[in-house]
């Protein structure tokens, strides 16, 4: 059995590699590589979106979350989809500007300040670095119970599968292969719910083997009303500043096929919510000693599902992995061309190279992320944990940025610093965490406070919106 599962898993790579080499076949130049040469379609948009939105916190995360909370597995897609549709909201427009990063773009609300855009682009590098991380062991761990390997090979396999693909076709590969992803994964994931359902006895008795609070609206009863805002808030947040999710509004063709494939996303998002709860409260009912409330998917699929349909679901499950790790990769690496590349050597990399650097930065990339993936597993947890501090004060800097001209690159450097430092507090108080369920609350609201008051309490930019992107788009120029 374990041999048929291998031979689906690289037949099912072997197919993305080919791929991704026939669609970026007419590649010529470093926008093309790193963002599709902005003409992405609506549909193409909304596939990538689906599949990096239904990444590893989806397929574990809201699932093993179910298994202990119920109903409360839901808010993972909750806080997604009303995530994207603000996104659609307030940053699809941003298309007009050409940003290639996000950095790029905050750093133009600030009057295109070097400080704030060096600062973001080591910080979005960095993060990039543990999402990749993570997704490459979450991957390393599906390939693992799929085929009996050893999980360091497993995890090796995983990121070497997806690194060939988008080493190779970068952006427009990445877009091509998560929109066949996110097929897979939604039939794998539909078809999981339904027969896990089915076989507990059906939807009655898959309720009635839940404690009654896992039950409530949400389970409101079970983790507090305090802690469901505060679990959703952060997926908002986790949408409106994660860098790969900007890169879908640089890459679209315009700023109306962005927005409708924004929303038509967090419709299905919205939907899809309650997949991911229906099969962890299935696992429960089924299994209620799991050691490990994230083998509830695998244990699913390898236990209780016909082979045929186990290898799809464990599939679907590596193609949420992969599709977030690729995504994470090719936003890395934009900022590693656009911000870092200027950062360290005082220029823009020069247009006929910037393909070939490209492809090298990720190899480079995603060998430090698999190097810190294969040393430790807790490692890995403690740079996920940081990333999720780093995020609240990158959403209240798009925010205040975004919607008030007053805001300075002082307020916004205050507002990273604050909003960082409250959730590092916040994070190392086990009363204050255990209170707020995690830091997200009260590190937006450090960030916002921190950056009004800083913004007003120091000069206003000495650029105006114009003048700032003369000089962003001056230096952009140099890579085209």
């Amino acid at each position: 059995m374990e041999g048929v599962f291998f031979v689906a898993f690289a037949l099912y790579v072997l197919g993305m590699i080919g791929l991704s080499w026939w669609v970026s076949r007419r590649q010529t130049s470093g926008e093309d590589f790193l963002l599709g040469g902005r003409s992405l379609p609506l549909l193409l948009t909304l596939g990538t979106t689906v599949a990096t939105m239904v990444g590893t916190g989806s397929s574990m995360g809201a699932v093993g979350f179910a298994y202990h909370n119920g109903w409360a597995g839901m808010l993972y897609g909750i806080g997604g989809a009303i995530g994207i549709l603000l996104l659609a909201w307030i940053f699809a427009p941003m298309r007009r500007y050409q940003f290639m990063t996000m950095s790029e773009e905050i750093a133009f609300y600030v009057g295109a300040h070097p400080l704030i855009k060096n600062l973001l682009a080591i910080v979005i590098y960095i993060a990039s670095i543990g999402w990749l991380g993570a997704h490459i062991i979450g991957g390393g761990m599906y390939l693992s119970w799929l085929t009996g390997l050893d999980i360091n090979t497993a995890k090796m396999i995983i990121a070497i599968s997806f690194a060939i693909y988008v080493i190779i076709g970068g952006y427009t590969a990445v877009v091509w292969t998560d929109s066949i992803q996110a097929l897979i994964l939604f039939v794998g994931f539909i078809l999981m719910a339904y027969f896990s359902v089915d076989y507990v006895g059906g939807w009655q008795a898959m309720l009635d083997a839940q404690p009654t609070a896992n039950t409530s609206w949400f389970a409101i009863d079970k983790v507090g009303l305090l802690h469901a805002i505060s679990l959703s808030l952060a997926i908002l947040v986790g949408i409106l500043a994660t860098p790969s999710f900007r890169q879908r509004i640089y890459s679209g063709k315009s700023v109306s096929s962005i927005r409708r494939s924004f929303i038509y996303s967090g419709v299905l998002y919205l939907g899809f919510s309650i997949v991911p709860a229906i099969i962890g409260m299935s696992a429960y009912a089924i299994n209620q000693d799991l050691d490990n409330a994230s083998f509830a998917f695998p244990h699913l699929a390898l236990n209780v599902m016909p082979l045929a349909l186990g290898v799809l679901i464990i599939i679907a499950g590596i193609s949420a992995t992969l599709s977030s790790a690729s995504s994470d990769a090719i936003a890395a690496v934009s900022v590693a061309m656009r911000d870092l590349y200027r950062l360290v050597t005082g220029k823009m990399p020069k247009p006929d190279r910037v393909i070939w650097l490209s492809r090298f930065s990720l190899f480079f990339t995603i060998s430090i992320a698999l190097g810190f993936a294969l040393l430790s597993d807790d490692i890995i947890s403690y740079i996920t944990k940081m990333i999720a501090i780093l995020m609240s004060g990158m959403c209240v800097a798009g925010l205040l940025g975004r919607f008030w001209p007053r805001y300075n690159w002082q307020g916004a450097l205050l507002t990273l610093l604050c909003s960082t430092a409250c959730a590092l507090a916040v994070s190392l108080i086990p009363q204050w965490e255990n209170y707020w369920g995690n830091p997200v609350i009260p590190a937006l609201i450090a960030g916002t406070i921190s950056g009004i008051i800083g913004s007003l309490v120091t000069p206003a930019s000495e650029l105006d919106e114009q003048h700032a992107l003369d000089v962003l788009a001056k230096e952009r120029k140099q890579m085209e």
